[in-house]
């Protein structure tokens, strides 16, 4: 859903992905002498393909602090507006949850968040990772 010119341009970019980074955007800013340690920031293709389609995707998330090797401001604006055009309604799919339902989805390819559900009803949720997520900095684009 990008244009052509928008493709060409996001296409080569690196962006580095820094928990401490979204999580301060959050208020989040009390960590251990050793987190930064343990976490460090990771650089990642902006644009990846994905390994079982074959189709390039968005590597985008609230992790992604800014643009490798270009001026902090525009990195985060260029960030800040893809995020925008990509969870524009239209491009978004919103669960509307019914008793027996079961939903998967494809992280490599998907942005997700969590929402506020009503508690009085009991949920049983299950994660199963893949092991496939290394750095994308090797792949063709």
């Amino acid at each position: 859903a990008l244009s052509d010119a928008q493709k060409a341009l996001v296409d080569p970019l690196v962006a580095e992905h820094d928990i401490f980074w979204s999580r301060a955007q959050i208020g989040f800013t009390e960590f251990s002498p050793g987190d930064r340690e343990r976490y460090p920031p990771s650089r990642q293709r902006l644009v990846r393909r994905h390994p079982g389609s074959g189709r390039k995707c968005l590597y985008l998330s609230a992790h992604a602090s800014h643009i490798v090797g270009w001026p902090l401001a525009d990195g985060r604006l260029l960030l800040r507006d893809l995020a925008e055009h990509a969870t524009q309604p239209e491009f978004v799919y919103s669960h509307k949850w019914r008793k027996g339902d079961l939903v998967i989805w494809d992280n490599r390819d998907t942005m997700h968040r969590g929402r506020p559900h009503d508690e009085s009803h009991p949920r049983d949720l299950r994660r199963a990772t893949t092991l496939d997520v290394g750095s994308t900095l090797n792949e063709a684009a």
